[in-house]
């Protein structure tokens, strides 16, 4: 009987397209549980949405259909995407199927975790701070961040909607371009989406499962110091022979400086926090989810009901609407976004000079379960490498870079606004070393 690392929390199937040809005609998708799928429960791994079905599905996964790929159920994540490890869900830890005494990430763990036990050829994760590139690195697979804006995020539960993108996970580079040729593109029901080939200052294509060539001869690859250091030895060392790799293979690698990262996890924690409040504001045991018996008024009741969070979920809520509330919205949200145009200028600025930036996606090694569940802050700082990626909006992905100590370890690959392309073949070669 194969392991149970408890990566689903719902496993229904949808038939995808049985004419469609192409690279998914008959792959099995795993979909992260905060994406809508029409006919089966959305429950975001919250007792608030235990029980919710939705009567439509994301873009992406009708996407994902019609190019005849089968979905076979939805995933097990940290409560609305709230945390590093998928041990916040309502339904219990996912454990790593590289160690299961250890993490898988998150907040897309199960996603990952499906993808690294063999029990779906490709999964769909959301990344608002790293969610995808996290489990990713910890469980051993490939996940895409994409741009901003390339990906539909209608069908998607907000979390945090200035910063979160959906994006593949998959075995291999190629694998997760497929995955993203088919879900990438504009979308009517979602303005924030755009085609790359209309983006003023963007000279990049869209054919991505093509880029996975591994041609990097003449690429120039920025190593910023400030990613690299307080980060675990075995990290840093795993990914510096990750980054030589790349040098043999025809890459130069210059020394990069990105300054404002030192703020980075900082104003992304503030901003995400801020949406969140906003967003999670429509639970109110109204119009969808939990609703709680009571005898008191509307406020009461709207209180009541809000105890089916979880209390990372109210940590995040109280804190953002602290953030956002009168007196204090000049002191921490408006820094936050003047630190937030800092960083997407220092990356702008690097990009003048490199084709790529490389770094550890993680600068920890896959957690013991429970270790971080005490320590929040601790699970807050393993961000510092991937939350300004989504500050700037960019492109990302990460690779498995080797292992340390028999754990996986993941390199991150950066790019400017929609070069996917770029970060797939330098991904690709680091996959497939010459």
């Amino acid at each position: 009987m194969a392991a149970d690392y408890n990566a689903f929390v719902t496993r229904e199937r949808i038939e995808g397209d049985e004419d469609a040809e192409g690279p998914l005609a008959d792959a099995t998708v795993a979909v992260k549980d905060n994406i809508s799928t029409a006919g089966i429960r959305t429950t975001c791994g919250s007792e608030m949405l235990a029980e919710y079905v939705p009567p439509y599905s994301a873009t992406v996964v009708d996407r994902l259909l019609d190019a005849g790929a089968t979905v076979v159920g939805k995933t097990n994540m940290d409560e609305f995407g709230m945390g590093t490890t998928t041990e916040t869900s309502a339904f219990g830890p996912t454990r790593n199927p590289a160690d299961p005494e250890r993490v898988p990430g998150g907040s897309s763990g199960g996603s990952a975790a499906a993808v690294a036990a063999g029990e779906a050829d490709v999964a769909l994760g959301s990344d608002t701070g790293g969610s995808v590139r996290c489990p990713a690195a910890f469980c051993g697979v490939v996940g895409i961040k994409p741009t901003y804006g390339l990906v539909s995020r209608y069908g998607l539960i907000a979390y945090a909607n200035s910063l979160e993108q959906i994006g593949p996970i998959a075995g291999t580079v190629e694998e997760a371009a497929a995955a993203l040729e088919v879900i990438a593109g504009p979308d009517p029901n979602d303005g924030t989406t755009r085609d790359p080939a209309a983006v003023d200052g963007v000279d990049a294509g869209t054919d991505y499962v093509a880029a996975a060539d591994g041609d990097v001869d003449g690429l120039t690859v920025g190593v910023p110091t400030e990613l690299f250091d307080g980060a675990d030895e075995r990290v840093v060392e795993t990914v510096e022979a990750a980054i030589a790799d790349l040098e043999a293979q025809g890459a130069e690698t210059t020394e990069i400086s990105l300054p404002s990262v030192e703020h980075a996890v900082q104003a992304y924690y503030v901003i995400a926090m801020a949406e969140a409040s906003s967003n999670l504001a429509r639970f109110d045991g109204v119009r969808y989810g939990h609703r709680a018996e009571s005898d008191g008024n509307w406020n009461e009741a709207f209180a009541d009901t809000r105890e089916a969070f979880g209390s990372e979920v109210k940590r995040r809520i109280l804190l953002g609407t602290y953030a956002l509330s009168a007196g204090y919205h000049d002191e921490y949200y408006a820094k936050a976004q003047d630190a937030r145009a800092w960083v997407r200028e220092d990356f702008e600025d690097a990009f003048a000079d490199v084709d790529v930036i490389a770094s550890p996606t993680m600068p920890v090694l896959p957690f013991e379960l429970g270790e971080s569940l005490d320590d929040p802050l601790r699970m807050y700082l393993a961000d510092a490498n991937t939350t300004p990626v989504n500050l700037a909006n960019l492109p990302a992905i990460s690779v498995p870079a080797g292992e340390a100590d028999g754990l996986p370890v993941g390199l991150q690959l950066v790019g400017p606004k929609f070069d996917e392309e770029t970060v797939i073949r330098a991904a690709s070669a680091v996959e497939n070393p010459r």
